[in-house]
């Protein structure tokens, strides 16, 4: 982020001012809260995706309560970075999307649809004065008639498609892990251990049980506990 003039103060009051050089300050304010946030990662496999996140852990929490890895239908994961209870409030929607299109079509949403509606969603939330944009990036995964999927939105409402992306404070770290270690049609342990390793690289000292690691095939959403990826990891 560019720093802001002292003479820019008066654009960041609302979110439907542009700044003379073109900025959404509050925009920007908000791709800083997903920086700040816990690492994320989504690795696309032969059919299928991985997501893993490192969850946020303090004295005495109740692990589930922290959850960054969402399941949105038996084919879509999703996780976030940043502001949780704005991740939460979008996979609530993301849900009712997709069981509202399974009740009217008949099939499962697919990813490109899903993703698309989340995005239109936030970008709307930066367009009306008295809101301001969702404080969260998300990597939404899965795996659809078109193959496997990967895709990112940040505050803005951007859309992009990836075959591999980390998101969050050790995004930069662990991306130089996925470009070198990521390669096409890779099998499930193959996903599994560079999410882990990129993790790893990510953020500093880092247990398995910090980690959240999802594996989304056709059809299927399932979580790997600490055990599964220590066994993972040691390639039993």
């Amino acid at each position: 982020m560019q720093p802001i003039p002292p003479n820019y103060m008066a654009y960041d009051r609302t979110i439907v001012v542009f700044s003379p050089d073109g900025r959404l300050l509050q925009v920007e304010y908000a791709r800083q809260a997903v920086k700040r946030g816990s690492t994320a990662i989504g690795v696309i496999i032969d059919k299928g995706v991985i997501l893993g996140a490192i969850k946020s852990s303090m004295a005495l929490t109740v692990s589930d309560t922290s959850k960054k890895v969402f399941e949105i239908d038996d084919h879509i994961g999703l996780l976030g970075s940043g502001i949780l209870a704005d991740a939460r409030y979008l996979v609530e929607m993301a849900r009712v999307k997709a069981q509202i299109n399974e009740i009217t079509y008949g099939e499962p949403i697919s990813i490109q649809t899903l993703t698309k509606y989340l995005a239109n969603h936030k970008h709307m939330a930066t367009q009306y004065a008295g809101l301001r944009p969702f404080g969260v990036g998300l990597l939404i995964g899965g795996f659809d008639n078109t193959g496997s999927n990967l895709y990112e939105t940040d505050p803005s409402g951007t859309m992009i498609e990836w075959k591999a992306q980390a998101i969050g404070r050790g995004a930069e770290k662990a991306k130089k892990v996925l470009n070198t270690g990521f390669r096409d049609k890779m099998s499930e342990r193959e996903g599994v251990k560079l999410v882990i390793k990129a993790l790893k690289a990510g953020e500093k000292d880092v247990t398995k049980e910090g980690m959240e690691i999802a594996i989304i095939t056709e059809r299927e959403f399932k979580k790997i506990s600490g055990a599964g990826i220590d066994k993972i990891e040691k390639g039993k």
